[in-house]
């Protein structure tokens, strides 16, 4: 009797190990499988980050993209973050900003999401004043696609040589079509106005001297007396020519240029456009295409 019920339990003790066993190996190839198809959410602050990144994360499968804001809005001086924008950040694990004070809801995000690694693109970058559009000054753009690509190595070793090699694929890209055109652009120290405060990271790069900047946007009124200084920097200062934007600054350049006779250059502050890898490209050699002509 007494062998029966040894007997039983050691039957019983030995299903219970073979349940455990099995029920453990499930438990290992799940978490084997999450780990190997977990993703790493980054999500970008505005557009010139997002392409930076776009081309940065190339190829790496484990890595999804967003951008906070859409292509449209251009630069963040005073973006509110919506609803969506929020339930967005709540599930990323990376916020690749360009910094600078450019985003200026940054302190927000930062309490709310106290465990969401955050790159600042243009760290230890040095900035004209307050002026933190460095994107628009190609060297300086080069630096923060490497500070991308380093941010995110640290967060996700796995991936840490497709990041570098795809920043200095890029970086190289951009060093060639500066020097592409670093002689036909070259200034030479001519007097501009500027109308964007973007366009002063490209006036210094191609040696030209900016007198006097009235910085543009959707919600700017000028007044009389900006008027009047713009006019004073071409008549009496000897501007020669005026830099920008279509968006914001086609209607008071055209204006300026009919009372003055200096020609307007427009330029790309690349703020807002595709979603595609060469889109910076594009735009940079647009621009050097239009200085090239007009320094000619």
């Amino acid at each position: 009797m007494n062998r029966k019920k040894y007997g039983f339990v050691f039957c019983l003790l030995v299903v219970i190990a073979m349940i455990s066993l099995g029920t453990v190996s499930i438990y290992v190839n799940h978490e084997e499988k999450k780990e190997a198809t977990e993703q790493l959410r980054v999500v970008t602050s505005f557009y010139p980050m997002y392409v930076a990144a776009m081309n940065v994360t190339d190829s790496c499968e484990s890595v999804t993209l967003e951008n906070l804001s859409e292509p449209q809005t251009g630069c963040l001086h005073d973006y509110q973050l919506t609803p969506e924008d929020m339930v967005l950040l709540s599930k990323a694990d990376v916020f690749i900003i360009n910094g600078g004070g450019i985003e200026n809801f940054l302190s927000e995000v930062a309490s709310r999401y106290p465990n969401l690694t955050i790159i600042e693109a243009g760290e230890g970058i040095e900035m004209s004043g307050e002026n933190a559009h460095l994107w628009m000054d190609t060297e300086k753009y080069q630096k923060q696609v490497q500070n991308i690509a380093k941010g995110l190595s640290e967060v996700d070793e796995t991936n840490k040589k497709i990041y570098q090699k795809n920043a200095d694929a890029y970086c190289e890209q951009i060093a060639d079509l500066t020097e592409e055109y670093r002689d036909t652009c070259n200034g030479n120290g001519q007097k501009v106005v500027l109308f964007h405060e973007g366009l002063e990271y490209a006036a210094n790069e191609w040696n030209l001297n900016d007198v006097y900047t009235l910085n543009l946007d959707e919600e700017r009124q000028v007044s009389a007396g900006e008027v009047a200084d713009v006019l004073s920097a071409i008549q009496k200062d000897g501007a020669k020519m005026i830099l920008a934007e279509r968006t914001y600054g086609e209607e008071l350049a055209e204006s300026v240029k009919k009372e003055t006779n200096v020609p307007v250059v427009y330029l790309d502050t690349c703020v807002r456009g595709k979603y595609e890898k060469d889109a910076y490209l594009k735009a940079m050699r647009s621009n050097l295409e239009a200085l090239k002509e007009a320094l000619q």
